[in-house]
């Protein structure tokens, strides 16, 4: 008698233990995914410090002079309704350089990037947009608006060397809030304007993760906003 009720007792400490022990794997996986979940999703609209964000760098490619300063600029009229990040000055005449301003931190492989810009001057480029799976200042993909020329343009640099994949006749005003959208999945990519998508192809280049970050060509002097990231799940 006494061993059948230790027996039943032991039984019942077993099955504590184990409620316990999948408890606590439950808990702990609920925390991965709510983890993952924050890291999926990033986004940054400058607001609240003076200083580019940590982990963001300034870079050139075929960069002839000084690299450009980019600052954050407050703007009564941004999209997030505070600051911006805004390349203020190319610091060179070089219509050869790309200005960039990029974080490896988030690394992009498929999923969405969006931001909004605004174009204020420049005699030779205007505008700018986004560049994805970046593995460095020479090698990455780039989406850009150029008011000056009515284009809407996905590239490749590789090495270096920019190549047209996907190209758009488009007229939006300079000096305006706009939208800036890619998608991205596997090799194939859509590029949106003002949520309407503008743009598709595909490209075998970079098919692992990369940084992202912001691109103006020669002297565009441009305003950004509302940068985010959203990575396929």
């Amino acid at each position: 008698m006494m061993r059948t009720k230790l027996n039943s007792i032991a039984k019942w400490v077993l099955l504590a233990i184990v409620l316990c022990i999948l408890s606590t794997q439950t808990q702990a996986l609920q925390q991965e995914e709510s983890n993952t979940q924050e890291a999926a999703d990033t986004s940054w609209n400058y607001d609240g410090s003076n200083k580019l964000p940590p982990g963001w760098n300034v870079e050139g490619t075929h960069q002839r002079g000084p690299l450009a300063t980019w600052q954050i600029v407050r703007d009564k009229t941004a999209p997030s309704g505070e600051n911006t990040l805004t390349l203020v000055s190319p610091n060179h005449d070089s219509g050869g350089t790309f200005n960039l301003c990029w974080t490896g931190d988030v690394q992009f492989l498929d999923g969405a990037i969006e931001v909004n810009f605004k174009a204020l001057k420049g005699e030779e480029d205007q505008g700018g947009g986004v560049i994805w799976r970046a593995q460095d200042k020479d090698n990455y993909f780039i989406a850009r608006f150029n008011p000056l020329e009515d284009n809407f343009r996905i590239y490749s640099v590789h090495e270096g060397n920019r190549k047209t994949l996907a190209s758009a006749r488009i007229a939006l005003p300079a000096e305006k809030w706009h939208s800036l959208k890619i998608v991205q999945q596997g090799n194939r990519f859509k590029g949106y304007l003002n949520g309407k998508e503008i743009l598709e192809g595909e490209s075998d280049l970079f098919p692992q993760a990369g940084g992202v970050g912001l691109w103006t060509k020669a002297d565009a002097v441009t305003a950004f906003d509302n940068f985010s990231v959203q990575l396929a799940k």
